[in-house]
């Protein structure tokens, strides 16, 4: 029988998505990572937002920018409560083909959840495979321009939008920073990593970013500390830097019995 949930753990559910990663739910692909070579300590009153942190955040949203197409795979895990507080986790997958600065097709993959958005520099599709129904809309020349677009006109957050706003130049947010600073280093999947931890208004979120000349993000973590339960949300990326894409890889075509319906303006 499934588990019922009461509004404000669907509310926190969505709140964590949709301010930090847009709605997707997933599995996680990679293993435990290993123990951090140092231990976690927080900042010192004189310096809670570290600049070093701040500085890896920069040189992955340039590292991001320099990235003409990417295909990206994002196995996550969501956190949502139950009406006696106890913590249910959801899985799935979420498949990306980038080309910037104009297209992307995101696909999101559950048991009881399938989106796939499409955007081709000209129009955005939202389709549901399974309802059946799909929407889409004019929409401007960027991506980041879309996200914005869609965002305001529809309240359609994507899944890990915040990949996209990395790849621009006010990707770090530092203003929006209460703390930040390294926790320590990580060994993921055999790849090293600098782990750092972040403190945003009522969200905590860390990243592990890759070490060297490639500093991807590979691992993610949001909690949402306005429920006392403290929700995850858990994505492990896995990147395939610069394929080969073409306009064929952003079209869209709807399942034969899809039905084309008209996306409600926000209020």
């Amino acid at each position: 029988m499934p588990v019922q949930l009461d509004l404000k753990s669907r509310a926190c559910a969505a709140a964590v998505i949709g301010m930090c990663l847009g709605l997707a739910i997933a599995t996680p692909s990679l293993g435990a990572p290993e123990k951090a070579t140092s231990n976690p300590s927080a900042p010192t009153p004189a310096q809670k937002v570290d600049p070093n942190a701040v500085k890896a955040l920069r040189d992955m949203s340039t590292y991001l920018q320099s990235l003409s197409t990417f295909r990206l795979e994002s196995q996550t895990s969501l956190d949502v409560v139950t009406n006696d507080a106890q913590k249910i986790q959801y899985d799935g997958v979420v498949h990306y083909k980038v080309r910037k600065p104009d297209a992307f097709a995101i696909d999101v993959v559950s048991d009881s959840w399938n989106r796939q958005y499409v955007y081709n520099g000209k129009e955005f599709t939202l389709y549901a495979p399974k309802l059946g129904f799909y929407s889409t809309v004019p929409a401007p020349a960027t991506i980041r321009a879309t996200i914005d677009d869609i965002g305001n006109r529809f309240g359609i957050s994507l899944p890990l939008d915040d990949l996209f706003r990395w790849s621009g130049s006010d990707g770090t947010r530092a203003d929006a920073l209460d703390s930040a600073f390294l926790v320590g280093t990580d060994t993921l999947e055999g790849v090293k990593t600098n782990h750092y931890a972040f403190r945003e208004d009522k969200i905590d979120w860390q990243i592990w970013i890759q070490q060297g000349d490639q500093p991807l993000p590979l691992k993610l973590v949001i909690v949402d500390r306005r429920d006392a339960t403290y929700p995850a949300y858990v994505a492990r990326l896995t990147w395939t830097l610069n394929p080969p894409l073409t306009d064929e890889d952003f079209a869209f075509r709807p399942g034969n019995d899809a039905k084309r319906i008209r996306l409600t303006l926000q209020q």
